[in-house]
C-alpha cells in the first residue's frame, strides 16, 4: 500500500491522488490501535488527523514509512525526534490555515471588545471600537502575518512579541508590526491575539508573571495550545477582572472539568478548534499536502542528512525560514 489516509480530504483531491497512487482511505481506524499498526505495515505514506499522534510506537509499527501529512498546522502530538531517527517527514499546511485563523481572530475580538462592556467616563457601560484599540500579537506565525495586514484597515496600532525573534529583526518591520518586550506588550494592548507555535519549552510561559501586567479591561484570544498558558494563573486573571474576557479555539482536555481552575469561568469562551476550519482553508490544505506526498513516493529516498519539516512553503518558525532561504 502507498498512501493510508485517516481523515476526509476533498474529493476532487482523493481522485487525484488514487489515480497516481495506492490509496487506502480507513477513518475507522483511528481509535483502533491494534488495527491501525497492523495496517501500516506495509504503507510508504500516511494522512491523519490531530487525534492520531505520531510516536515512537506508531513509527515502530510502520518500516516501509516515508512521510507523515497532517492537514492542520498544529503538531502538538507529533514526536519529530522520532520522525527525524525514522527517517520520515513529516508534511503540514503552515499557511493554507493562515487567512481562516486570522478572519477568527478579528471575529472573536470585535465579538469581546463590543459585547463584554466596559464602564465610560460618563459611567455607561459601552462597548469598545477595534479601530481605536491596541492589539498585541503573541507570536510571529502565518496567521499573524495575516493580521498585521488586516488589522490596520480598522484603524489598529499593531504590535508584537515572538520568544524566537530579537526585537531588531527585520521581520517585524516587513510585515508592520512594533516589536515590543512581553510586559510592554501586556501593559499596552488593549486586545491580545496568541498565536504562539507549540514547543514544550513554551509550556506556561504566559503564567503570572505575564498575565499580571495585563492592561485593564484587555481582553484575550488565543488559538494557540493551550498548553502556553498557565491555566491556575489565567483563571486567576480572568476571576480577578484583570483579563475582563478570553477566547479559546483550543484547550487541552480537562481542564474545565469539575474541580479544575478553569471550571466554570464566567468570562471563558471556548471553540471547538473552529478557526482553522473552513471549506476554503481544508481544500488549499488538502492540495499542498496530497502535492508534497505524491512528490515524496515518486522520488527515489532521500539520504538522512537531506530530512527536513515541509511545509509546503513554509517552515515551522521564523528563524527557520530565514535560515532556509
Amino acid at each position: 500500500m502507498s498512501l493510508l489516509i485517516l481523515e476526509p480530504l476533498e474529493t476532487d483531491v482523493m481522485q487525484w491522488l488514487s489515480e497516481r497512487n495506492t490509496v487506502r482511505f480507513a477513518p475507522e481506524l483511528v481509535g483502533e490501535t491494534a488495527q491501525l499498526h497492523q495496517a501500516l505495515h506495509q504503507t510508504r505514506a500516511l494522512i491523519v488527523p490531530p487525534s492520531v499522534a505520531v510516536d515512537a510506537a506508531l513509527l515502530r509499527a510502520a518500516p516501509r514509512l516515508r512521510v507523515v501529512g497532517r492537514m492542520s498546522a498544529g503538531g502538538e502530538n507529533i514526536d519529530q525526534e522520532a520522525c527525524r531517527a525514522a527517517r520520515v517527514e513529516v508534511v503540514r499546511s503552515l499557511t493554507a490555515t493562515a487567512s481562516a485563523e486570522a478572519e477568527f481572530a478579528i471575529g472573536a475580538l470585535l465579538s469581546l471588545l463590543r459585547r463584554v462592556p466596559v464602564v465610560a467616563s460618563d459611567g455607561l457601560m459601552v462597548g469598545r471600537e477595534l479601530g481605536c484599540s491596541t492589539v498585541g500579537l503573541i507570536g510571529m506565525t502565518p496567521a499573524s502575518r495575516m493580521l498585521a495586514q488586516l488589522l490596520p484597515a480598522f484603524g489598529t496600532r499593531v504590535v508584537g512579541y515572538d520568544p524566537s525573534l530579537h526585537q531588531s529583526d527585520p521581520l517585524w518591520a516587513q510585515w508592520g508590526i512594533e516589536p515590543l518586550p512581553l510586559r510592554e506588550l501586556m501593559e499596552q494592548s488593549d486586545g491580545v491575539c496568541v498565536q504562539l507555535a507549540f514547543f514544550p519549552r513554551y509550556r506556561g510561559l504566559i503564567g503570572e508573571r505575564v498575565l499580571g501586567f495585563a492592561k485593564q479591561d484587555q481582553v484575550l484570544v488565543s488559538i494557540a495550545h493551550s498548553a502556553v498558558f498557565d491555566a491556575a494563573a489565567l483563571a486567576d486573571a480572568l476571576n480577578s477582572g484583570r483579563i475582563l474576557a478570553a477566547w479559546f479555539d483550543s484547550m487541552e482536555p480537562g481542564l474545565q472539568e469539575p474541580g479544575c481552575v478553569l471550571h466554570g469561568v464566567p468570562s471563558l469562551q471556548l471553540t471547538p478548534r473552529l478557526a482553522s476550519t473552513t471549506r476554503e482553508s481544508r481544500a488549499r490544505a488538502a492540495w499542498g499536502v496530497a502535492r508534497r506526498i505524491d512528490e515524496l513516493l515518486a522520488a527515489p529516498p532521500e539520504p538522512a542528512a537531506d530530512f527536513r519539516i515541509s511545509g509546503p512553503g513554509e517552515l515551522p518558525d521564523p528563524v527557520a525560514e530565514r535560515r532556509w532561504r
